[in-house]
């Protein structure tokens, strides 16, 4: 009788205390397959039967994206996208399990969006439609990524940037619009101004009118007066009279008051000759007259 001896191998397995922060979910697998999940707090596994395979946050996550594309009018703009996300507490295997990246699979489905929205769009139609570029990515997210355990809570377009060049073309072109606009404004100014010192022209002409028409108005009625006072003073005259009378007044008035300042000179040609004979000739009078010549 035999008796072979052989080495009898033993595997010693014990508890082990596992902590899981708060809004965290640990996956437990067990021998390579998936065993349970693991609540907030304190747990225990079987070691090395079972092991935390890792945890998933249910806090709400942020992940931004910034994706290049060109506008319908073929501006090169690059769009920044921020997502915020959670995983639901409910599908934790298929957040877990299904995908392998889930970050770059949300990053691959808003690339597939905003390079498919914004070419349809021109350059200031894509800045007034910021909003639909974000409804359009959080559509699409959340119709796909709830499949595998995430809930989309909010898609945000924080950025649209064109080229350098192209932003200082497009400030160009709003000071260009904007200097015509104060150029018109002004013009529209200046137009108003000059019709209202027209019409005050106009009245002050008409105002004028009136009051030299009230003047002459004044005089007749002073002069016939006064016809009709030497009419009944000096008997035996007529109206015509006492106008010529009047009129003869007024000339040698008119003569006074000119040729206080004014020096009436004959324009003709020859009475040039004739002025320089009368000087001459009155030169030499006062000559022989002082003995001079």
């Amino acid at each position: 009788m035999h008796i072979l001896n052989r080495p009898v191998r033993s595997t010693v397995s014990c508890f082990c205390l596992a902590c899981v922060q708060t809004q965290s979910i640990a996956v437990v697998q067990q021998l390579g397959n998936y065993s349970k999940l693991m609540q907030p707090g304190a747990n225990f596994v079987l070691w090395p039967i079972q092991n935390v395979e890792g945890t998933m946050s249910l806090r709400i996550q942020q992940m931004d994206v910034v994706c290049e594309t060109k506008t319908k009018d073929n501006v090169f703009v690059q769009v920044a996208v921020a997502v915020q996300y959670r995983v639901l507490a409910e599908k934790i295997y298929d957040a877990f399990y299904k995908l392998t990246d889930p970050t770059e699979q949300i990053r691959s489905y808003i690339y597939d969006v905003i390079r498919s929205t914004v070419p349809r769009l021109e350059l200031d139609a894509a800045f007034a439609s910021k909003a639909d570029i974000a409804r359009a990515c959080q559509e699409q997210l959340t119709t796909t990524m709830n499949e595998y355990g995430y809930d989309i809570m909010e898609c945000l377009v924080v950025d649209l940037s064109p080229d350098a060049k192209v932003k200082a073309s497009m400030n160009e072109i709003n000071a260009s619009k904007r200097l015509k606009m104060a150029s018109m404004h002004k013009a529209e100014a200046d137009k108003i101004r000059q019709v209202k010192a027209a019409e005050a022209e106009a009245e002050s002409r008409y105002l004028s009118g009136v009051g030299v028409a009230n003047q002459r108005k004044a005089i007749i009625d002073g002069l016939q007066q006064s016809i009709n006072e030497f009419k009944s003073d000096v008997k035996g005259t007529t109206p015509k009279d006492v106008m010529d009378l009047l009129l003869l007044t007024q000339y040698f008035d008119l003569l006074r008051d000119v040729g206080a300042n004014t020096l009436f000179l004959n324009h003709e040609p020859g009475a040039v000759v004739d002025l320089q004979r009368q000087v001459q000739a009155g030169f030499m009078g006062k000559g022989k007259k002082s003995g001079m010549f």
